[in-house]
């Protein structure tokens, strides 16, 4: 798509928002139904764009997408005329007789812009909260995850017109023709690099901007852990989707006490999930593309590798893999990994090991694998992280009763259910004053010693 037909598109949103078409509550919840019943019916070919795109089973696309997205628009659906409902708050006795409230209403015109990693939800998902909250949206998903692109372009034209929720397609010139216009709101999922580029050309037109980023979250396993629970659990989360999961556990900080046996543990469940053979597993998945296979593949280093490695570049397929003895020098703990390789670093103090991941970029998740009240206590106090798990990993994405989103380096805001709604809208803050009663307290000239000591009776 051209420039100027981007440009036409998101003056076209412009009028249709301003016409008020999605204010009511019962508009927004028709298009949810919408759109429920259109990714019902097109859900035999979302399992498909996800295997041609990434490998994934038909269990797996449902599980981490299709489901995820119905259950949004479920959530939504009960929720959203409550969410909507102006918030009445106190009043001081200052402002006697006035009624004071909160009003929710949608920002405008969105922008969302989502990964190819989980093409279905990370598009469908942020978009479910924007039209919960009475937006319109232009959506530009990734051009790595083409299949998927096709089947969400054809529910967007199923459900909507083009005057209120649109799809691009393309590749950086459409990201760069669409962060030339000015939206009210911009909802990006991607890398750090990219998220900063966001963010830069956001501020040229002070637009409000949610980022969702990745980084690397580290994955704490102490002495006192369940370690066959906890290599299974984590053998899960770091493989699902073949590694490329934002919150994926990106490395683990194993205490040094119970390394190996964690390690022989890992590599057990990595047979059990996956098979002796990963590779001819016809549900495990594969690399985005080529330029991420072969980035991955420069990360194993075959002198620290204990289990795995093998891979398939016809397929681009990397199998799970793991790396022991890694130090926070080696080429695998300089990036975020996003694919199929654990590296595995040990501890053996517990306090200098919060003290150092202190000194760390926040990260997306940080999940803790302990027993130990005080550890747990720690962890979830004194590190600042996105969100996490205790003795779990991943899982606490995947509900629309808490919002999930980064910190610092990881991203700013969060979504999901209510924190969703409320990502993309703004509440204004009213006060209805009422005519039948004007106190004389505030005016000028302020001389009376009685109003004075009012004034200080209310303000105190």
């Amino acid at each position: 798509m051209q420039t100027l037909d981007i440009k036409k598109l998101l003056e076209r949103q412009r009028q249709y928002f301003k016409s008020g078409a999605t204010l009511p509550v019962d508009f927004r919840l028709g298009q949810l139904r919408k759109l429920y019943a259109a990714v019902k019916k097109h859900e035999k070919d979302i399992q498909e764009a996800l295997r041609e795109d990434l490998g994934k089973s038909p269990f797996e696309g449902y599980m981490c997408e299709t489901g995820l997205v119905l259950s949004e628009i479920s959530y939504m659906l009960r929720h959203t005329r409550r969410f909507a409902r102006r918030k009445t708050v106190r009043t001081p006795l200052a402002q006697f007789p006035s009624h004071s409230y909160k009003q929710a209403v949608p920002y405008g015109n969105t922008l969302i812009m989502s990964p190819w990693n989980y093409p279905l939800l990370l598009t469908l998902g942020p978009l479910t909260n924007a039209i919960a909250a009475g937006n319109t949206a232009i959506i530009k998903p990734s051009a790595y995850a083409p299949a998927t692109g096709r089947v969400v372009q054809k529910i967007i034209a199923d459900c909507f017109e083009a005057d209120y929720v649109a799809l691009v397609t393309g590749g950086r010139a459409e990201n760069t023709a669409l962060l030339d216009q000015k939206f009210d709101l911009i909802f990006f999922t991607g890398s750090q690099a990219v998220g900063k580029e966001v963010l830069r050309r956001a501020a040229d037109h002070l637009t409000p901007v949610l980022l969702e980023l990745g980084g690397k979250s580290p994955c704490i396993v102490d002495a006192s852990a369940k370690i066959e629970l906890a290599a299974k659990r984590i053998v899960f989360g770091k493989f699902l989707n073949c590694g490329q999961t934002c919150v994926a556990p990106d490395y683990i900080l194993c205490e040094s006490s119970i390394k190996d046996r964690f390690v022989a543990e890992v590599v057990k469940q990595i047979k059990k999930q996956y098979g002796e053979k990963p590779l001819e597993n016809e549900d495990y998945g594969k690399i985005i593309n080529e330029k991420h296979f072969h980035r991955l593949c420069g990360l194993i280093d075959k002198s620290k590798l204990v289990f795995g490695g093998e891979v398939n570049e016809s397929s681009l397929q990397i199998a799970p893999t793991v790396l022991d003895r890694v130090s926070y020098e080696d080429p695998v703990m300089g990036e975020e990994i996003f694919g199929p390789i654990l590296p595995i670093l040990t501890f053996d103090n517990f306090d200098r090991l919060l003290t150092d991941l202190k000194d760390k970029e926040k990260p997306l998740a940080l999940y803790l694998f302990s027993s130990n009240k005080d550890h747990i206590r720690r962890v979830t106090s004194e590190l600042s992280y996105g969100g996490g798990c205790i003795n779990d990993v991943v899982i606490h994405l995947a509900t629309s009763e808490m919002g999930f989103g980064g910190v610092g380096e990881s991203g700013m805001g969060s979504y999901h259910g209510k924190d969703g709604f409320d990502a993309f809208s703004h509440y204004k803050s009213i006060v209805d004053k009422k005519t039948w009663l004007d106190l004389p307290i505030r005016y000028r000239p302020y001389k009376s010693k009685l109003y004075q000591k009012l004034v200080r009776l209310f303000m105190r």
